[in-house]
């Protein structure tokens, strides 16, 4: 499940501090739109008040925390509802969940950016481009956020969508054709009252013309700069799970950090297929940061991405889950959570009807309580809000 959009490395994804007690912190984003449930709908009883205490001070970031204690707290969030991260916080809304519209309003506070996954761009002919998904943007929505925190950018997630081949060939190579899509994103960015755009597109060639790409970013982000709108890029990890280099390197990142103004790091979706295994591991999620940035010159622009998601490894297949199935799971099946030293992630294992033993990593509080405290200099965070599992907070 790529991030389409949380979402740092600064102290992604993100919602700040809103760790949930035993479970997860509220992409992503691919770093922002998880599966929680805000607690608006709730009543205030002892179950789903706010706690006076912090996640730490409740003794719930551990290495073994017990299904029932989860169960028992994933509806809780710290009060109050305040930023103590003082690193840029970039926040994904994604459409697979909607409910993150709700968690963004609920915890706007812990953002600096929010990135909703609406648009794509699209080239209609010769220097001819068509910003699509305009009609999903909800202007009373963003009214919302910004009244718990009047400062957050909105920087939509814009997907360089349905490109053939020639059409970035056709662009890459004129001028021409860089000048009007700089100024096409910037017209709309004014028009629809953006503060920039969050752009995906490296990864749709494969690695290749990375130096016309590179070109093609630059242009396009001091156009957005010079209109004092802000210019994100996706990009894949620098480190591939079988160790390889991956699509965006060192010497990419050093060309484009002048103009951009923050690096959505893909960190997370390590393994897949039917080898279970950790979304994120730790030595990893290293490696991916310093081999872009063994200086800290850099460094500060990377927004690491923190998925807020799991995966359900099975005989039957291979599937992403959100909270309210993570909790389904736990209360049925009641298992034994184990945890990975070496990748710093929380597994179980659980037999699912008659087809065989099923294995999910989920994200838990004690792996993303160490990423918020990434020893490698100032990182932001990138988180894919719209996948969080629970809504308890940690007040730190």
């Amino acid at each position: 499940m790529r991030k389409r959009y949380l979402a740092p490395l600064q102290k992604h994804v993100e919602l700040l501090g809103v760790v949930n007690q035993t479970g997860t912190s509220g992409s992503a984003v691919t770093s922002a739109s998880f599966n929680i449930h805000s607690g608006l709908s709730f009543p205030q009883n002892k179950r789903t008040s706010p706690p006076g205490l912090s996640v730490l001070d409740r003794g719930l970031v551990v290495s073994d925390p017990q299904w029932k204690d989860i169960v028992k707290e994933e509806k809780r969030h710290c009060a109050p509802i305040k930023r103590t991260f003082q690193g840029p916080v970039l926040g994904y809304v994604t459409p697979w969940n909607s409910h993150g519209y709700e968690v963004a309003k609920m915890f706007g506070s812990r953002l600096t950016s929010l990135s909703p996954v609406w648009l794509q761009v699209r080239r209609r002919g010769h220097e001819t481009f068509d910003v699509t998904g305009l009609h999903d943007h909800d202007s009373g929505w963003v009214k919302a956020v910004r009244k718990s925190n009047k400062k957050v950018r909105m920087v939509p997630r814009l997907l360089f969508d349905g490109w053939s081949y020639q059409d970035y060939m056709s662009v890459l190579g004129s001028e021409d054709e860089i000048e009007e899509l700089g100024s096409e994103l910037v017209d709309v960015a004014k028009t629809e009252g953006f503060d920039g755009f969050t752009l995906e597109l490296w990864s749709q060639l494969g690695g290749n013309k990375r130096k016309e790409l590179v070109h093609l970013v630059k242009h396009i982000c001091e156009s957005l700069k010079a209109k004092r709108l802000d210019c994100i890029l996706v990009i894949p990890p620098a480190v591939t799970s079988t160790g390889q280099p991956g699509m965006f390197g060192r010497e990419e990142f050093e060309q484009l950090a002048p103009v951009v103004d923050g690096f959505s790091l893909m960190t997370y979706d390590y393994s897949s297929g039917a080898r279970p295994g950790p979304s994120s591991p730790l030595p990893w999620v290293r490696d991916c940061v310093l081999q872009l940035a063994p200086n800290p010159q850099w460094r500060q622009k990377i927004l690491l991405g923190l998925n807020l998601y799991g995966i359900d490894f099975g005989s039957q297949g291979t599937e992403p889950i959100l909270g309210g199935r993570y909790i389904e799971i736990l209360r049925e099946h009641r298992p034994k959570l184990l945890w990975d030293e070496y990748s710093a992630e929380h597994y179980f294992s659980y037999k699912r009807n008659n087809a065989g033993k099923n294995v999910v990593y989920y994200p838990s509080l004690k792996p993303l309580n160490w990423e918020l405290e990434f020893p490698y200099g100032n990182l932001d965070k990138a988180w894919i809000i719209s996948m969080i599992s629970y809504e308890s907070g940690t007040c730190k």
